[in-house]
């Protein structure tokens, strides 16, 4: 095939006659291997995906070969880029998806897979290609004094990122309430973006290794479910892959075979297992965006009654597991879920503390390059009042505003910096701010929150005032949004608690 790709051809048709396909297919995938290990750089890599031959039929090195091609497709995507900054914050994630991949076949390796001895040194050899290729970009991005960019808006912070940062005395609190005897359910309670989520991914380096986090996203797949053997089987799926995330601990699996006959009563069983599992460990289930679980309640797909009181008895008759929810509602607001989780402590999460948004701002990640003069840190402080999600999004767009800039002075953020990159800011983050307007106030807070905007930033304004203003207005208008941390009461009247979202509504 190498040699004499022309007359390969007439043998190819002869060895089919003959029923000899799994020789053609051998080969062709021997020559596929044999491409892939001649990639030399990161140009080759790129184009080998537009020669690399299709095999005719599945065959178990096809997953092999769609993963390099995938890869190369990537690397293509990333080279791509416009900017030398890009083009390397791209690449670093091909690399991490090649890490993944090789973790992966290494413990193929121990299989008895034929195809991926012959494929893992490929994968290993382009490690070392887009390694390499990696330090002369970061060799070009540090010449031309670029600021690497390490802030992540709009997704929760997964227990490898860097970037999360503080919250220890809530996990503290947490800590010690989960030593109380009395075994009450927590509420994790914030408002949104205010990073639950991501305290709940970080839990695992927080809390103690005796407390197991099983950390369950009831956004996802549990309260989409149609039936109860979907709901507990897709619980029971989200508790298993996070014990295995959080603490490297294997829970026997729950299959929703056997869930699909008697589901309350095969989880039952599942945890005993569980608990025999776990023993002398303490499991932690945090189950996240309890209000969609109500909604779904609400729209008749579950009875109230069986999963309040499912939870009910897991707090009750199980001394091992404890019970976290987190949300954007009290209790209070959802009465039904009171009168079943009895005793609820509530632990609040609110704004960073003032030196953890500081480190934020100066010291997200190890070696940043960018450096704030004090009067520009302060102004961020005040802008955002250490809202973590905010603090994130303001700092994000500094950073991509002094990428623009002559190298000259791309390093030190100043004053007038922050100040440009709030307009950026507000557009960037329009779906958080629009989330507030359209889905967390009613027309009467909106109509404050708006009179409130227009008066400049720190205005404090009576509720005499405002009721003149807003006739209408009842005191829940002010209860709500003093609730939702959008206002507070100072002296004697009302302010924006965050001067960014007052902007937006201005």
């Amino acid at each position: 095939m190498e040699r004499n790709p022309v007359e390969v051809q007439a043998a190819i048709k002869y060895l089919i006659t003959r029923s000899k396909r799994c020789m053609i297919q051998s080969a062709r995938i021997e020559l596929d291997a044999r491409r892939l290990e001649r990639c030399v750089d990161v140009e080759a890599i790129r184009n080998v995906h537009l020669t690399q031959v299709a095999v005719e039929q599945q065959t178990l090195a096809t997953p092999l070969l769609s993963l390099f091609s995938s890869i190369s497709q990537d690397v293509d995507a990333a080279l791509n880029q416009q900017s030398t900054y890009n083009q390397h914050l791209a690449l670093r994630s091909v690399g991490q998806r090649l890490d993944a991949q090789l973790q992966q076949l290494q413990i193929l390796l121990r299989s008895s897979d034929k195809y991926t001895p012959r494929f893992y040194p490929i994968a290993k050899y382009w490690r070392e290609i887009v390694d390499n290729h990696l330090q002369e970009l970061a060799e070009a991005v540090e010449l031309g004094q670029e600021i690497d960019n390490p802030y992540i808006i709009g997704i929760p912070l997964n227990n490898q990122l860097e970037i999360f940062i503080g919250r220890i005395s809530i996990a503290l609190r947490i800590e010690q309430l989960l030593l109380d005897r009395r075994r009450p359910p927590l509420l994790l309670y914030g408002q949104r973006r205010m990073g639950k989520t991501s305290l709940l991914n970080n839990l695992g380096r927080l809390l103690p290794n005796t407390i197991i986090p099983m950390f369950v996203d009831l956004q996802a797949a549990p309260s989409s479910a149609s039936d109860y053997a979907g709901f507990l089987y897709n619980l029971a799926r989200g508790m298993v892959k996070s014990a295995n995330t959080q603490r490297d601990l294997t829970l026997p699996p729950l299959t929703r075979e056997a869930v699909a006959t008697d589901p309350f009563t095969c989880f039952d069983e599942w945890l005993d297992q569980v608990e025999q599992a776990l023993e002398p460990y303490t499991a932690l289930l945090a189950l996240d965006e309890f209000e969609v679980l109500d909604r779904a309640i609400s729209k008749g797909r579950f009875d109230e009654q069986d999963v309040f009181g499912m939870l009910r008895h897991l707090i009750q008759h199980r001394p091992w597991f404890k019970v976290l929810l987190a949300g954007s509602h009290t209790i209070e607001e959802y009465q039904r879920w009171a009168s079943y989780l009895i005793n609820v402590q509530v632990v609040h999460i609110s704004y960073l503390k003032e030196d953890e948004a500081r480190q934020l701002i100066e010291h997200p990640v190890k070696d940043f390059t960018l450096r704030y003069e004090p009067d520009a840190v302060e102004r961020v402080l005040q802008l955002t009042r250490c809202h973590p999600f905010l603090v994130q999004l303001l700092c994000g767009e500094i950073v991509a505003l002094k990428n623009e800039q002559d190298p000259s002075v791309r390093r030190l953020a100043t004053l007038a910096d922050v100040e440009a990159a709030v307009p950026e800011a507000l557009n960037s983050g329009s779906l958080f701010f629009a989330d507030i307007q359209n889905n967390q106030v009613d027309a009467a807070g909106l109509a404050i929150l708006k009179y409130l905007a227009a008066q400049g930033e720190g205005a404090i304004v009576s509720k005499n005032t405002i009721l003149k203003q807003l006739p209408d207005i009842s005191e829940n208008a002010f209860k709500l949004l003093l609730q939702r941390e959008l206002i507070e009461e100072v002296e004697d009247g009302f302010r924006f608690q965050v001067e960014l979202i007052r902007r937006w509504f201005a």
